[in-house]
């Protein structure tokens, strides 16, 4: 508590400052001064392509997407998570929503900031793996699990995801199960089905691909093989298309490892 007090020192200086002189300060300019200093983000509320959105934000970017049109709840559920308050925006962030819209829509122009201090360096470590899935792919728990060099940490990778912040930004969405199925979402299967389906993804072959326990298609002309969900993979020709079982059968078979989806393969097989 003593702390939260002396981070405020500064801005009741400036405030007690103003009144000492003769030019009455704006109504707003405390309030304002204060949330700069004071752990409180602002918030503007975004269409998207599944809904309303509210996004949540600070100096450091981005540090909260809520779905839903109602600001109280929104705000109540940001105050219980995070332990500090969040307020309207008093003006709009323009060139941040738009950043956010453009980013949503599959662009790339504009960075987009995140304030991820909340989370646990493993929580961070996820979340910014699942950051480098390409729009239109897909990845499995167990692939984050192996990139961030805790192999045996898979179901820790879903509940991470599960408490991700910022959904679609963060796009946990294109996480699937180690096993190739879809796998849940905190918004809702039936939404993480819409969103890859708007990226360019068929979920239905994926599942079937699945069922039928193929979790790599190669080409027999260049003799890579992918995971399914990787962008290459779906470019094979019919003709050409290999499908594996595991990456075992792939590397006995001859086939090397795509260098865009990496998919994991044994130590003595490994060039």
């Amino acid at each position: 508590m003593n702390d939260r007090h002396e981070s405020l020192e500064p801005a009741r200086t400036i405030v007690a400052g103003l009144r000492g002189l003769r030019a009455t300060a704006p109504a707003h300019l405390a309030p304002e001064v204060l949330a700069r200093v004071a752990p409180t983000d602002s918030y503007a509320a975004l269409e998207s392509p599944i809904g309303p959105l509210f996004v949540a934000y600070n100096a450091k970017g981005i540090s909260a997407i809520g779905r839903g049109s109602d600001p109280e709840a929104f705000e109540e559920h940001f105050r219980e998570r995070y332990g500090r308050r969040v307020r309207p925006a008093s003006e709009a962030p323009g060139q941040l929503l738009d950043t956010v819209r453009r980013r949503l829509s599959g662009e790339r122009d504009g960075e987009l900031r995140f304030d991820l201090d909340a989370l646990s360096e493993f929580e961070r470590a996820v979340l910014r793996k699942a950051l480098e899935i390409p729009r239109g792919e897909v990845r499995s728990y167990a692939w984050i699990a192996r990139e961030i060099g805790r192999p045996r940490a898979v179901r820790a990778v879903g509940s991470a995801l599960a408490r991700n912040p910022i959904p679609l930004a963060i796009p946990c969405h294109r996480v699937v199960r180690s096993d190739g199925r879809i796998g849940e979402y905190a918004w809702g299967t039936a939404t993480k089905r819409a969103v890859l389906t708007s990226e360019g993804l068929d979920p239905d072959q994926l599942e079937e691909l699945a069922r039928a326990g193929i979790h790599y298609l190669a080409s027999s002309r260049d003799h890579v093989f992918c995971s399914t969900g990787c962008r290459y993979a779906r470019r094979i020709l019919p003709r050409n298309r290999v499908a594996f079982r595991s990456v075992e059968e792939a590397a006995a078979e001859g086939y090397r490892p795509c260098h865009h989806c990496r998919p994991a393969i044994p130590a003595d097989h490994a060039a």
